[in-house]
């Protein structure tokens, strides 16, 4: 469950933003979370199903004066972070289509406020040499 991944080159990132609604924590949805992950490991970590590998980031309020080219006062609201690495944004989209996958997700949407996956192509990746 916790263990390091490989990311293998020219694979695609999917990026989700899930804003939980007012009064609704990180505990509340834990099970919801993890049902939902786990689907997604054991369904589709396949050749077929495309999965690579994943993560889940809570927003911790620091945002980089070093790399961040903005007003100092700029924030951003509490959220998670869902990254998850794929062979190809097709196998992505059939598996999040997929009624398994939907049943776990929508648990977990009915307790957000909004939620949100934008899709990036890797161009570049390295390690200390």
């Amino acid at each position: 469950m916790f263990h390091p991944i490989e990311i293998p080159f020219g694979c695609v990132m999917l990026f989700n933003v899930v804003k939980l609604k007012e009064g609704v924590t990180i505990e509340d949805v834990e099970m919801e979370l993890g049902e939902m992950c786990n689907v997604v490991k054991n369904t589709y970590g396949d050749d077929n199903g495309g999965f690579i590998g994943g993560q889940v980031y809570k927003y911790t309020g620091f945002i980089s004066d070093e790399g961040s080219v903005a007003p100092k006062e700029r924030t951003s609201d509490d959220h998670l972070a869902i990254v998850t690495y794929w062979k190809s944004f097709e196998q992505h989209e059939k598996s999040h289509a997929d009624a398994i996958f939907n049943e776990k997700f929508s648990a977990l949407a009915e307790k957000c406020q909004e939620t949100y996956e934008t899709g990036y192509e890797m161009l570049w990746q390295g390690v200390p040499e």
